[in-house]
């Protein structure tokens, strides 16, 4: 496929054999850290759902221990909701207005219902500026870096950005048409080293090197809200396992759509809610995983 500059950006299809090796083999000697810590900050108050979907898909996808930052009136629903994640409360009510130091993790999800209050982008801010992690952005989190492009440059290598159609525009601005979109996509990717997941009908994934991976996976039952929440949580699982950022996103994009898949056929794609994409995620691994096999 040709951008508007005239390069041809190559694309390639997914396959279940080329993510698989992203999903750690479980030896009878692994324990919890053995499959890594990842941090979750997410869901202001009235958006606990974000943090709830994103966090359980992140559990369901392999994660040996996940702690969600949230504030006070989140806590008593997301210990209810997802009892396995350890909750860091944070001393402000309402909403991520205070970075968090995040050395002892494995790797960082930010933006999923975090709002863009004034606080809290300058709370994320100090969190992309300082951080060394491997690193997901997604919703909000996406919507702050569109309103302050600078701090694109401070992202780490390899950080992974998740937006859908409308996240992009307002990070790469309007396009005449697919082909000046991709093409501002891959320039973006390759100019500051970040993966780039295309959200929407066959998601691509960008990487900085100009390959465009195409998403087999999924269906239109799929475009409802906490999809994208779901999707973020198992970036971060598979990244606090150890995956390399672009296989760990390739992984994600296609099992997340495996399972949307999967409950397409229990639900229907008019029915389908972003939850029943997370109750499907161990039938989308064990698919995958039965790959090796065949």
């Amino acid at each position: 496929m040709k951008c508007t500059e005239g390069h041809i950006v190559p694309h390639y299809l997914l396959s279940a054999d080329d993510i698989r090796h992203a999903i750690p083999p479980r030896t009878e000697d692994s324990h919890k850290g053995t499959f890594g810590h990842g941090l979750l900050v997410a869901g202001q108050y009235g958006m606990a759902g974000a943090a709830i979907l994103s966090a359980k898909a992140c559990m369901r996808s392999g994660i040996g221990k996940l702690t969600i930052r949230t504030q006070p009136c989140n806590a008593p629903i997301l210990q209810t909701s997802v009892p396995e994640a350890i909750l860091d409360i944070s001393d402000t009510d309402g909403r991520f207005s205070q970075p968090v130091d995040d050395s002892g993790y494995s790797a960082v999800a930010i933006g999923c219902g975090l709002g863009t209050a004034t606080d809290t982008q300058d709370a994320f801010i100090r969190q992309i500026r300082t951080t060394t992690k491997p690193l997901v952005i997604d919703a909000d989190g996406l919507n702050i870096l569109s309103l302050h492009k600078e701090l694109i440059g401070d992202l780490p290598s390899l950080t992974i950005l998740t937006p859908h159609r409308g996240e992009l525009r307002r990070l790469i601005g309007p396009s005449v048409d697919a082909d000046e979109e991709l093409a501002k996509t891959v320039r973006l990717s390759a100019t500051y080293g970040l993966v780039i997941v295309m959200k929407g009908p066959r998601s691509r994934t960008v990487t900085p090197q100009g390959a465009v991976y195409v998403n087999p996976t999924g269906n239109p039952g799929m475009a409802t809200a906490g999809s994208g929440d779901v999707l973020t949580g198992i970036i971060l699982a598979l990244l606090s396992q150890g995956a390399d950022p672009v296989m760990a996103t390739q992984a994600s994009v296609f099992i997340h759509g495996l399972a949307g898949d999967l409950a397409a056929k229990e639900k229907g794609e008019v029915s389908l809610l972003a939850s029943d994409i997370v109750e499907c995620l161990p039938q989308a691994f064990m698919q995958v995983a039965g790959c090796s096999q065949s």
